[in-house]
């Protein structure tokens, strides 16, 4: 990537932003506190929202709410509903969402990696 590229992001709407770097690409969409651990639920199965809740117990309604259609608007999160008496509405990685896998599993290993280190570290101190 060049230098201040400008680069088209979906973002609810088209917007038009300048960045100096990839990463930053990368951390806009991903980044927050939720987003690669929704990612992440969602990778081992298909969730309801209430299944994402349970296994997210920290976030907020309205927190996980705004991180799911921010996913779906990256093309990274599909909505489906389900018809029935009740409509559910059922999460899935989209085939682009199943691509930053590799990310977030590499993320999830370098974490454990730096906890060990840091308990490691703590113990010379």
């Amino acid at each position: 990537m060049e230098e201040d590229a400008s680069v088209l992001i979906v973002g609810g709407m088209l917007v038009l932003k300048k960045y100096h770097c990839p990463v930053e690409i990368t951390v806009e969409v991903l980044g927050g506190k939720w987003k690669t651990r929704i990612l992440w639920e969602l990778y081992h199965k298909n969730c309801h929202f209430s299944d994402l809740r349970r296994a997210i117990p920290d976030i907020t309604k309205k927190m996980l709410t705004q991180c799911l259609r921010e996913l779906e608007q990256n093309n990274l999160v599909i909505r489906m509903e389900k018809d029935g008496k009740v409509i559910r509405v059922e999460y899935a990685l989209s085939e682009y969402g199943v691509k930053t896998i590799p990310l977030v599993t590499y993320m999830s290993e370098w974490g454990s990696n730096h906890f060990t280190h840091i308990i490691e570290s703590s113990k010379n101190i």
